[in-house]
């Protein structure tokens, strides 16, 4: 609403006149994350960023926005973009000498019910380790600070004291003063009427007021951005969603307060309310079945003249949340409405923003489906425009790639996710969490309706992947919780069947990667900080970034001279191509590169019986000496053609099966078959994870991405400083060796009640926060919770003593000796070992008798 008023009293800035030929950067769109690009771009330095919109400034979701402003985010590196917006906000008014209405009265969460003061408890196991102010409230602390409220339901708040809100309209033309400032040129009405790749990476920017060759494209324009992706081709996954919210006029107990209020969330309410000059500000979030899509956009497209225009209101869509918002605030009750605000948001189907370059396009990037643009916009221009200018993301930010969205993701499925995530917007955020609108994909496995009834599936990238399977009696339904649910007993019966006899686990939504040709193995030895494995081995091997993080990592299975095979985690696909497909590129490799994820099942099958189900149904001889670890071949097994490869990530003995989609039913059940002796059964992903765990094993998103490096991570192994190739990042992994550690990943174990780490929660020592778990579960081996965390270095021995919090509570953890339990492939060495210990003691034995 402040928008909307300002907007009349304050003039747009004049348009420039200037018109550049060449751009080192060309943003399109003019609203505040746009702008903020711009900004950030020129003020780093950047010459020649030229910004583009196709009518005026703050068109579109900006100037109609309620401007809410949060250090909150249940995500652990969105509370950084966060952050760096509502630090750039408080002195964009200084540095610019432009008004940007920005206020900071705070906000509180309200919990109702006990489960959302868990939600509170589990969030605020997240924050000590980040720069943010956020606390727990008692209801007396409530009152105090939002006297208005009927405190009957109320248990608890959220409190983040440096919340607020800002001006939408004059934040966008604040950021744009600094744009200016800095050099960059902001064109008005200039609409993008076409996009064209040329040869060498560069595109032409076709507009009616001239062309511009840019380096580079982003595309940042809101609603609109679906227009701009089809001139090139690609159909973004973004759906525009209508929002309303409401504005009083004055309240006389409003007016009465010393101070203004803080901005109140009401989550079982689904409502967000705050203070609007002497009223109050009212939006809320209907659920699925009364929340609007604007279809005939999804259908027809963005009308051309759309731009400050509003749809008409719907006060019956938002009637039970209003009521709900004068239970909890009475004053609404007598209150008038004299402005009512029902303009487009736009959503991806997750509701998170994409942002980022685009795989398979050449230096196109996106800014692009944010939900909540204002808090986001100052942090995420400094997010790109530190990566652009680096060449490598600030911090990891995966659950924003764009790329994590694929050929699967129809616009039937978008809507439907839309549809969900803004009618869950307040829900409990409980780990582990699944949404079901949308599924299944097109991308399903082989096996999905034979396993279907038998588990509960996860969404993996489209893919539907077993998390843990049910037997005859138990508990199927699906039941989020903070602390120990219906899953627990069921995971404990599946580690004892990998560990104790024999398992089979879907593995199909790895990505899948072929790359072959002359330069493939140079090419692979630029990428990888590992050496080459031999033709018919496999090993692991990571990408890492120019400053020596862990981009990737990937199994690199060298199938015949010059062939290779690349597998990676299955929400990492398209993150992991494009790295390798702008390197080969970038480096002019002679290769060819195929992305063959939905052509081949993966079946995992393992535990100490693996090899003899195995052995039923090939020729192939199996044994240690004949197929070692690490060994990939060519087999049939019950005359179906595989890959095989003797790796697993449970670490028991095992292997992973790549062979057709097509096979991938008559496979499982060929093996299941086989394997009835032996007690075969399944195993889903969350005993995977703990098995992995267990064998120390890291896994990328947890312990390793862009926030870590390989050497504190303990990957010391895979990375080859000594090899001749110069990867990417060597120097850099260099001169962090040299310079010495500051943390290292450990394993903790602790002893618990009903809750176990999940990751992200918070270390303490000594009264003090000094790190953060990365991934943790139940271990079913030792009856206790297990954790890898970072902590400094000088506790990181085995036997220190620290403090895991979890809900609310310090439980004493010890640093323990990796891995808890061995790999298989170890204990066989450590027995062969022992054995040809014993073999030896007996020939001397012998020996003396014969001498005798």
């Amino acid at each position: 609403a402040r928008g909307k008023f300002l907007l009349q009293e304050s003039p747009p800035l004049g348009a420039e006149v200037e018109w550049k030929d060449r751009a080192e950067t060309v943003i399109i769109g003019g609203g505040c994350v746009g702008v903020s690009l711009a900004y950030h771009l020129a003020k780093a330095g950047m010459k020649d960023v030229v910004l583009l919109e196709k009518s005026e400034l703050t068109a579109g979701s900006t100037w109609h926005a309620a401007g809410l402003t949060t250090y909150f985010h249940p995500g652990i590196n969105l509370k950084k973009i966060h952050y760096d917006s509502i630090k750039l906000y408080e002195k964009l008014e200084e540095e610019t000498g432009q008004v940007v209405g920005f206020h900071q009265p705070g906000s509180i969460r309200l919990a109702t019910t006990p489960v959302r003061v868990d939600e509170f408890k589990y969030q605020m196991t997240r924050t000590n380790w980040h720069a943010t102010e956020q606390y727990i409230i008692e209801p007396e602390k409530i009152q105090e600070i939002f006297p208005l409220l009927n405190m009957n339901k109320i248990l608890a708040g959220l409190y983040n004291p440096g919340d607020g809100h800002i001006d939408p309209y004059s934040l966008t033309m604040a950021l744009a003063a600094g744009a200016r400032k800095y050099g960059a040129l902001l064109k008005h009405p200039a609409p993008v009427t076409s996009l064209k790749p040329r040869a060498d990476g560069t595109w032409d920017v076709e507009t009616p007021l001239g062309s511009v060759t840019a380096n580079r494209i982003v595309n940042a324009a809101g609603f609109w951005a679906r227009e701009v992706g089809k001139m090139i081709g690609l159909e973004h996954p973004l759906i525009p969603v209508q929002h309303q919210y409401v504005v009083t006029s004055t309240i006389p107990e409003v007016k009465a307060l010393k101070r203004e209020l803080p901005v109140l969330r009401d989550l079982e309410g689904s409502y967000y309310l705050r203070q609007e000059r002497d009223g109050l500000l009212f939006g809320p979030y209907e659920s699925q079945k009364k929340m609007k899509v604007q279809d005939s956009w999804v259908a027809h497209g963005v009308p051309p003249g759309f731009g400050k225009e509003l749809f008409e209101s719907d006060l019956d869509r938002i009637m039970d949340h209003l009521e709900a918002a004068m239970e909890m605030v009475p004053v609404l009750k007598k209150a008038d409405i004299i402005n009512i605000v029902n303009g487009p948001i736009t959503y991806s189907p997750d509701i998170l923003p994409m942002v980022g370059p685009h795989q398979g396009v050449r230096n196109y990037w996106v800014a692009v489906g944010f939900g909540y643009g204002i808090i986001h916009a100052g942090g995420i221009g400094k997010y790109l425009s530190n990566w652009i200018l680096h060449g490598e993301p600030p911090f990891d930010l995966i659950e924003l790639d764009p790329n994590r969205y694929g050929k699967w993701t129809t616009t039937q499925y978008t809507e439907a996710k839309a549809r969900e995530s803004y009618g869950f917007n307040n829900i409990v955020g409980y780990p582990k969490e699944e949404r079901f609108a949308g599924r299944p994909t097109q991308r399903v496995s082989g096996l999905y309706k034979i396993l279907q009834s038998k588990c509960s599936m996860g969404f993996h990238a489209g893919w539907e992947q077993p998390h843990w399977f049910y037997k005859p009696g138990q508990d199927t339904q699906y039941k989020p919780s903070f602390c120990r649910t219906n899953w627990f007993e069921p995971v404990g019966s599946e580690y004892k069947q990998v560990m104790q006899r024999v398992g089979v686990i879907d593995l199909s939504p790895f990505g899948k990667f072929n790359i072959k040709g002359q330069d493939s193995i140079r090419l692979l030895d630029h990428l990888f900080a590992n050496v080459i494995p031999k033709v018919g081995f496999t090993n692991i091997s990571h990408m890492l970034t120019p400053k020596g993080r862990v981009y990737a990592e990937l199994t690199v299975s060298h199938q015949s001279p010059g062939e290779f095979l690349l597998i990676t985690g299955s929400g990492s696909e398209l993150h992991d191509l494009r790295w390798i497909e702008e390197a080969a590129v970038r480096g002019g490799f002679d290769v060819k590169i195929t992305n063959i994820t939905d052509e081949l099942g993966v079946l995992g099958i393992a535990g100490p019986r693996a090899r003899k189900v195995l052995q039923k149904l090939t020729p192939e001889d199996l044994s240690d000496d004949a197929f070692k670890f690490l060994q990939t071949k060519s087999i049939k097994v019950s005359n179906i053609p595989v890959t095989a490869i003797r790796i697993s990530y449970t670490g028991e003995l095992g292997w992973e099966l790549y062979h057709r989609l097509e096979d991938s039913a008559t496979l499982y059940e060929r093996i299941m078959n086989a394997g009835q002796e032996e007690e075969i059964d399944n195993f889903g992903t969350y005993a995977l994870n703990v098995l992995r765990l267990e064998k120390a094993f890291r896994a990328w998103g947890s312990e390793m991405n862009c926030d870590t490096n390989p050497l504190e991570a303990g990957l010391e192994y895979f990375v080859k400083l000594n090899k001749p190739a110069d990867f990417i990042g060597k120097q850099a992994l260099k001169q962090i060796k040299a310079k010495g550690l500051k943390r290292r990943l450990v394993c903790l174990t602790l002893a618990t009640e009903d809750v176990d780490p999940e990751g992200n929660e918070s270390i303490w020592y000594k009264g003090k926060v000094v790190g953060n778990t990365t991934s943790g579960s139940y271990s079913y081996s030792i009856q206790k919770s297990l954790a890898f965390a970072y902590v400094p270095i000088e506790l990181s021995e085995v036997g220190q003593q620290v403090e895991v919090e979890l809900l609310g509570k310090n439980y004493p953890a010890t640093v323990i000796q990796e891995p808890l339990v061995l790999t298989e492939p170890t204990r066989t060495r450590a027995l062969d070992g022992r054995k040809k210990i014993i073999e030896k003691q007996c020939f001397d034995i012998r020996l003396k008798m014969i001498r005798v």
